[in-house]
């Protein structure tokens, strides 16, 4: 089940700036090298902006080029949840925070080893915990 914080959107609206409800809770998408942590090489865990579930681990983060946080895996799988995404004309992978269903970005699969993957992550949507 994904969502388990559950919250009106009156109460989303009041905790999070304009960008991050339009992100997390619209799915929306913040432009690319605009983020506050797309080049960020700090050390540490990035948690969900919404709920505050530790996502993805600074060591699992590279440089893709794509202008977004991306990582080659979660910190913990358990705490995301994915789904088909068929908008805007293309079949992707959406990620989410599965403890509060926030959108995070898109997952592909032209990462590097060891997994392969792209997690592809809206700044917006992390709050990192430095170490």
């Amino acid at each position: 089940m994904v969502g388990k914080v559950s919250k009106s959107e009156g109460q989303w609206r009041s905790e999070l700036s304009a960008e991050q409800f339009d992100v997390c809770r619209c799915k929306g998408t913040e432009a690319p090298f605009s983020g506050e942590y797309w080049d960020c090489k700090e050390p540490g865990v990035y948690h969900c902006v919404c709920c505050g579930a530790a996502l993805f681990d600074a060591q699992t983060k590279f440089d893709s080029g794509s202008g977004w946080p991306s990582f080659y895996q979660p910190a913990d799988a358990g705490q995301i949840a994915t789904e088909r995404d068929s908008s805007h004309g293309m079949t992707r992978t959406e990620v989410m925070c599965k403890a509060c269903g926030a959108h995070l970005g898109h997952v592909f699969s032209d990462g590097p080893e060891p997994t392969g993957l792209r997690y592809c992550i809206n700044s917006v949507a992390l709050k990192l915990e430095p170490e």
